[in-house]
């Protein structure tokens, strides 16, 4: 399906504001927030959801969340509206406008839960949405294909997320945030290593920190809206949030701090020299999204204050520079109908508005004075010097911001002022709709790089929450002073410069260098191959298509498991008195082993059929012996149908060796007599012990007097268990429909064939 809308079509649609109007009214709610947050205030709400497990729906607003919450929801609102005119008359629209509304409700549980559980529900929810955003344009196999990489991908990493959490709750004794981070760090604890790789694993891949990185780009096939939305304030920062929620209890440890800085240093610099590679500006963009990732879980691995200001003042203004050149980016594409940068240029004639927000968001990007993108440098870069690992952090840093200059230079000054070439359409500037949201967000850009304060009441909150304790203030400064800082923010502009300059030099070596360097994306195509063929060779060993191999395998796995649990318990000696039978019961006892011998002796399948009924008549009346008469009428009409049915089937059915010697299997009677032997020890050991009569004495007393029954055992079926019992008949429905459905089209097919050779004849 095509991203494009249909020019004449109405905009203004209820799938198209409804959203809007819901998120924008939602910013507002968040928004009135603000004063009592920045104030160091904090907001809390929950609700009982699994009491047994101590697990609660609860939500917690402080600066970081706010922070998140308010991103969100304002960028969310601004794409909304975007969206609504750049698919308008699209076919699918209100499909596309639910998924991206139910991508914001999932983000937003995300960064408010406070319990770990919950986190994770809406963890995966965001994993969910995300693959149906991504691959909205369905028709397309390289849409499906993305998006089911990056739903593998990510999924993969919130397993390992959730098996962390667990960790956590188990060792912790709670899965509140809250009252966690409030403990301070658990690198002193036992678990702590296993936890933090657990941690890691799920950030890292939802963050797309190499070498998990190839599925973001990739991610791109979506439509231009999800990737700005994606990009900026949502999916993809996710990881770098659960690292800024979890900071106060997982940092303070050398794993951390080496961990985050060698990862975010690496995917920085590989992103950004994987950014000056590209063609298609989304592509461009969405490799600087990496870098952006990168440098915030490289910043994140610091404790300092300067390090965490500079981390969540970069947060927040990649945010409002990177929607709003995605945005751009659409708005030209929409205009043009390429977005090879190539090929575009002299476009600010035609689209000055564009160009304007263009040029502030890039100037954002660059960190040039007086924008915020140039406060949040100067913060990070003081932040690196005084990280125990400067010099890497440096050197990271310092090459990746040099070549985001470059890189903003090939966004938003060639495409505008560079030279032009052969365009697909006549460029024209955007409607207002699309020009909203990226005007506004290039405009905050400026407006508070020039009044930090401003920004200080988000963004130091923000700070306060990732440390776990107030921290002071006042690192957001237009103004720092001659210091080391500003000298490498003016060696990076200079080094940018020189990038951009020969950028086409450097693309030309860098496809040379990148066709010898292995493909990671590629080899995840081979990785899936490799995958399926084993997934193959799996089915064709265990999906033999004989009952017996699968009885066989069943019963195998009891004996080995009721061995080795009764082994690993120890020894214990099953009381087992006969002396206490009466005649009846040993009448009982001889009937089921006359019926059993028979079934294995037997040469006629009619036979095996009747002398398995008659096993399954002597097991009903042992239940009319000991007073379970409802069981027992049970146990026969369940007994005369099989036999009925079996003796139905054997007619079709070949006969069996009359000598019996195919019945002769050592190895299938060693199984039986070793499933039957343990099952038996069991229960003895069982019955041996002393009789718990807690539940019995439950159900003694209150099958009457709550669900108004006698019959204990019904009252327990048909109220007690009322779920159990309604999914018990729930599949014994489905399983005959199932089998009438395939004796239909059997019947069918038998008619037909008949019919076919009447004509042939």
């Amino acid at each position: 399906m095509a991203e494009k809308s249909d020019p004449n079509a109405p905009w203004i649609t209820l799938p198209g504001m409804l959203p809007v109007a819901i998120t924008a009214g939602l910013f507002v709610f968040f928004f009135g927030y603000l004063p009592e947050i920045a104030a160091g205030g904090t907001v809390r709400w929950a609700w009982a959801w699994i009491p047994s497990l101590d697990i609660t729906l609860s939500f917690w607003l402080d600066g970081l969340s706010l922070m998140f919450a308010l991103l969100i929801t304002g960028i969310g609102a601004l794409v909304m509206l975007y969206a609504a005119r750049y698919l308008a008359g699209h076919p699918q629209y209100a499909r596309f406008s639910l998924y991206l509304f139910l991508f914001m409700l999932s983000m937003l549980g995300l960064v408010l839960a406070d319990n770990l559980i919950a986190l994770f529900v809406f963890w995966e929810l965001t994993t969910f949405t995300s693959y149906l955003l991504i691959g909205f344009s369905h028709a397309d196999p390289k849409s499906r294909r993305n998006a089911l990489q990056a739903l593998l991908l990510t999924a993969a990493g919130g397993l390992a997320l959730l098996a962390g959490f667990i960790l956590i709750g188990i060792t912790q004794g709670t899965f509140e945030l809250s009252v966690l981070n409030a403990a301070g760090s658990l690198a002193g604890d036992s678990w702590y290593l296993p936890i933090l790789i657990l941690v890691l694993a799920g950030a890292f891949t939802k963050s797309a920190q190499v070498p998990f990185h190839f599925w973001l780009p990739n991610a791109m096939a979506a439509p231009t809206p999800v990737s700005a939305y994606l990009h900026s304030a949502t999916m993809v920062k996710a990881g770098v949030y659960l690292l800024a929620r979890m900071h106060p209890s997982l940092s303070g440890s050398d794993v951390w701090l080496w961990t985050l800085t060698l990862f975010g240093g690496v995917t920085t610099v590989f992103a950004s020299v994987m950014a000056l590679r590209q063609i298609d500006l989304k592509q461009t963009l969405a490799y600087t999204t990496l870098m952006a990732l990168g440098t915030l879980t490289m910043l994140l691995g610091g404790a300092s204050g300067y390090a965490i200001t500079g981390a969540m003042a970069f947060l927040f203004v990649h945010s409002l520079y990177k929607a709003a050149l995605f945005l751009v980016i659409g708005v030209v594409d929409h205009a043009t109908g390429t977005r090879d940068a190539d090929v575009l240029g002299g476009l600010a004639g035609a689209m000055p508005l564009t160009a304007a927000a263009a040029g502030l968001a890039a100037l954002s990007m660059a960190g040039i004075p007086p924008f915020l993108g140039f406060i949040a440098k100067e913060v990070a870069y003081a932040g690196a010097v005084g990280s125990s690992l400067w010099p890497f952090v440096i050197a990271f840093g310092l090459a990746a911001n040099a070549l985001m200059v470059a890189v903003a230079a090939i966004v938003a000054w060639r495409p505008f002022f560079g030279p032009q070439g052969q365009l697909p359409h006549t460029p024209h500037e955007g409607p207002w709709p699309m020009l909203l949201g990226p005007a506004t967000l290039a405009v905050l850009g400026l407006a508070f790089g020039l009044m930090p304060g401003l920004a200080a009441m988000l963004i130091e909150p923000a700070t306060n929450a990732v440390l776990g304790a107030p921290d002071e203030g006042g690192r957001l400064k237009l103004w720092a002073g001659f210091n080391l800082p500003l000298l490498l923010s003016v060696v990076t502009l200079g080094l940018g410069v020189v990038l951009y300059l020969r950028h086409q030099e450097l693309r030309e070596r860098m496809i040379r260098l990148e066709a010898q360097a292995p493909d990671l994306d590629a080899g995840w195509d081979r990785l899936l191959d490799h995958f399926m063929v084993g997934a193959k060779w799996q089915t064709r060993v265990i999906q033999t298509g004989v009952l017996r191999h699968y009885m066989f395998a069943t019963f195998a796995v009891l004996v080995v498991t009721l061995a080795v649990t009764m082994i690993s318990r120890g020894p214990a000696a099953p009381e087992l008195s006969l002396a206490g039978l009466s005649v009846r019961e040993w009448g009982l006892a001889a009937l089921i082993t006359a019926g059993t011998v028979a079934v294995v002796l037997t040469g006629s399948v009619m036979t095996a059929i009747i002398a398995l009924g008659v096993v399954g008549i002597g097991v009903a009346l042992i239940f009319i012996v000991y007073s379970a008469p409802d069981v027992a009428i049970t146990q026969l009409l369940v007994e005369l149908l099989i036999v009925v049915l079996f003796a139905v089937a054997a007619l079709k059915m070949p006969k069996l060796d009359p000598s019996g010697r195919q019945q002769h299997r050592p190895l299938d009677a060693g199984v039986a007599v070793a499933a039957g032997g343990l099952t038996a020890a069991v229960l003895m050991m069982v019955t041996s012990t002393p009789f718990d009569r807690r539940l019995s004495d439950f159900f003694e007393a209150f099958s009457y007097t709550e669900a108004y029954g006698r019959n204990i055992v019904n009252v327990i079926l048909v109220d007690f268990r009322t779920l159990d019992t309604f999914g018990e008949i729930a599949v014994v429905a489905v399983a005959a429909l199932g089998a009438f459905a395939l004796l239909k089209t059997v019947s069918k097919k038998r008619a037909k064939g008949e019919t076919g050779e009447g004509e042939r004849e």
